[in-house]
């Protein structure tokens, strides 16, 4: 292997970098999940991280993926048979219904061009239609990490509600909490999922569960044969400071680390910021004369962009080119959409610096692989950070 000087630039849209002093907190040593310093632990965790999910509910935590996270809101909440609406936004939604699929639940998915977000008129609309309430839940992803579109959570609640239908609400934003605005009790969402290793820079390892008081219900009177996923048996422990088995300990301790530290800026200010990188990045995509998947303006996520690649090109050779001559990760394109877009993540511990430092990657990158474009992307975000610093 050929020595490469200089740190690798992973600008993918998750896992994000870990800071230091998430590192330092996760080094720790390990402590007796069976004794009172894991017990203060546990109980300021599961305090802490309410607020990034806006919410007073109880948030379970999982030694888990993200798809662990989906799996336990569905076991807990619905049974088999059960129909659930759901909305194809990206590769990531598509892979929520499959698994819904393999459970035993019989998803309705609602087909989508992968370049807008959720549609609240379409769904309201099948609620309407719904008369014997048979869907019992609607699910449905904020952030869709495989073509950087954010959806609009609240309408879709008030789509439900206009329906005047009693569906459950849940709501994935693994790629989304902690980098663009999530509201669990104000959009009356009834579970939100999530994970580590995006917005709370975090290494992959957790997984997240916000219940609201009728999911919580719904787990309670029934769900889906489950031992591992149960919130019943977690909730009850967690109350006192403690897991029905044994918890990722250290990643708990970053966990820690990593709400003091979104706390400590303000999730407003997170948020912008955010918002910030992510319209830099669209003015030099638009420079270059390359375009992005996201259409809708009001629904460009602040997490990352997907750029298409032009007609004839190949996104992933592109990337294959970028990582051996500038040791920079790209995002891939996923699914549908494989071999066409590039993904590039602006999320988490990030900051300005970072940012043009991809950019410019991506410029030259372009030059050396020989894609179309026009010069001066970099400098368009530039000159848009310097004059909204």
């Amino acid at each position: 292997m050929t020595y490469k000087s200089g740190p690798h630039f992973l600008q993918i849209p998750g896992p994000s970098h870990v800071p230091g002093r998430i590192l330092r907190a996760i080094e720790q040593p390990t402590i007796d999940h069976r004794g009172p310093d894991f017990q203060a632990l546990a109980k300021e965790v599961l305090a802490k991280v309410k607020p990034i999910f806006k919410t007073e509910s109880p948030v379970v935590i999982f030694p888990s993926s993200g798809t662990g996270a989906w799996e336990a809101a569905l076991v807990n909440t619905l049974t088999p048979g059960d129909k659930v609406l759901m909305f194809e936004t990206g590769q990531f939604s598509t892979l929520w219904c499959e698994l819904a699929t393999r459970i035993g639940l019989v998803p309705e998915l609602i087909t989508g061009d992968w370049r807008h977000g959720v549609d609240a008129a379409a769904i309201e609309a099948k609620l309407v239609e719904d008369k014997s309430h048979e869907i019992k839940a609607v699910c449905v992803v904020h952030n869709e990490t495989s073509t950087g579109v954010t959806s609009n959570i609240a309408a879709v609640r008030k789509a439900i509600d206009a329906a005047n239908h009693p569906a459950l609400f849940l709501v994935d934003t693994i790629s989304g909490l902690a980098s663009a605005d999530y509201r669990h009790d104000e959009w009356g969402v009834d579970v939100t999922i999530s994970g580590s290793q995006k917005g709370l820079m975090l290494p992959p390892g957790l997984g997240f569960n916000a219940v609201g008081p009728k999911a919580m219900k719904a787990a309670e009177s029934g769900g889906i044969n489950r031992s591992y996923w149960d919130w019943n048996h977690q909730v009850g422990m967690n109350r006192d400071g403690w897991f029905p088995y044994t918890p990722a300990t250290n990643l708990l301790y970053g966990l820690k680390e990593a709400c003091d530290m979104i706390m400590e800026e303000g999730l407003d200010n997170v948020f912008a910021r955010h918002e910030r990188w992510s319209e830099a990045t669209r003015r030099a995509v638009k420079t270059w004369g390359l375009e992005v998947l996201c259409q809708n303006a009001e629904e460009h996520s602040p997490v990352l962009t997907a750029v298409v690649m032009p007609e004839g090109h190949d996104a992933d050779k592109y990337r294959e080119v970028v990582l051996d001559k500038f040791d920079m990760s790209l995002g891939s394109g996923l699914g549908k959409v494989k071999g066409r877009v590039f993904r590039i993540g602006h999320l988490g511990y990030f900051n300005d610096l970072m940012l043009m430092g991809t950019l410019s990657g991506v410029e030259m990158g372009l030059a050396v692989a020989g894609v179309p474009h026009t010069k001066g992307g970099a400098q368009a975000a530039m000159d848009y950070l310097t004059g909204n610093a």
